[in-house]
């Protein structure tokens, strides 16, 4: 079974020299999941890119940065 799940682990410096430690628990998502999602939630793909810095998304790409767009209804359109 693939669980798909992670824990980020954050240290953080404070001024007084302490350090405070916090953690995020989250789940690996493919990019189709992220697809079948937005798009049952009435967005469309707008665009995806493979970082941050707009580099081309590829088979080979180890992330991705995707952004969908809810379209107005037509009765919102007017």
């Amino acid at each position: 079974m693939v669980i798909q799940q992670g824990t980020s682990h954050h240290y953080r410096r404070l001024a007084d020299g302490t350090v405070r430690y916090g953690a995020s628990n989250f789940r690996y998502l493919w990019p189709a999941e992220c697809d079948l999602m937005a798009r049952l939630a009435g967005l469309t793909p707008e665009r995806r890119v493979a970082d941050w810095t707009g580099s081309p998304f590829t088979a080979d790409s180890e992330s991705h940065v995707s952004v969908w767009r809810k379209l107005p209804d037509a009765a919102e359109a007017g």
